[in-house]
């Protein structure tokens, strides 16, 4: 589906972004994996099918080093795919966050997100299945605990897919996103307990909840060209949480 196809994902190296590289590899996409992680990009090198995953170490929120690595990547080999998905948490009750925590989630999830969109636009220019694909939450959608700077970064990336399909889509490039419920990463099980995730899975209608292979078929799904009419849309991968109001 996505043969021959060269993909950047920042926050490649763990997570959501690492599930996504390697989805897009197996799918025969080339793909450029931005992190600030140099340890778990080295290990995904030995798990990527056919030496398609290149690794792109630096923080996407030094915009020099961000542009640097994606025009690099794209200059050698062109540029079809950009995924946005680096993020930065922290949760604190908004009246005691930490400033120099809400700078660095707004550095790379919101900044960094502008930074590397910038650095592809001009090779997606030249591809003829152009597609960028924003990492979003449904948390956007409902409240969730103490993540007000999260929530608001992600309801900006929202904002920002619509905006960039309309600017974009007369360019031939296409911009969707998409937004992951609870998913069971091995960030977040270091994090939530047992109980933690039987409440969760309590509020889907499915009665499970999303794997990261899920949020990666999405992804891969919205950077086809099976997608080629959709634009400027946000969608869910939940299990229906949304839907009932969790």
């Amino acid at each position: 589906m996505l043969e021959g196809l060269r993909a950047i994902v920042t926050g490649g190296g763990n997570g959501l972004g690492r599930a996504i590289a390697l989805d897009l590899i197996a799918r025969g996409a080339t793909v450029g994996a931005l992190d600030i992680d140099g340890e778990a990009l080295s290990r995904m090198a030995d798990e990527a099918e056919g030496g398609r995953l290149v690794p792109l170490r630096c923080d996407i929120s030094d915009r020099g080093a961000t542009m640097a690595a994606i025009e690099g990547f794209a200059e050698n080999r062109g540029l079809d795919i950009l995924v946005n998905n680096a993020v930065a948490f922290h949760y604190a009750e908004l009246e005691v966050f930490p400033p120099e925590k809400i700078d660095r989630m707004l550095d790379v999830g919101l900044k960094g997100t502008f930074w590397a969109s910038q650095a592809a636009i001009p090779f997606l220019k030249n591809s003829e299945n152009a597609s960028i694909v924003n990492l979003s939450s449904i948390a956007v959608s409902i409240a969730i605990g103490t993540a007000s700077v999260y929530t608001s970064i992600k309801g900006a990336l929202d904002a920002l897919t619509r905006q960039q399909a309309a600017e974009l889509g007369p360019k031939g490039i296409r911009v969707n996103a998409v937004a992951p419920g609870s998913v069971r990463t091995p960030g977040a099980s270091a994090v939530i307990t047992d109980s933690g995730w039987e409440e969760r899975t309590a509020k889907s209608l499915l009665g499970r909840l999303a794997e990261p292979e899920d949020v990666a078929r999405a992804v891969a799904f919205l950077a086809s060209s099976d997608a080629r009419c959709i634009t400027g849309v946000t969608l869910k991968v939940d299990c229906g949480m949304t839907i009932k109001g969790a």
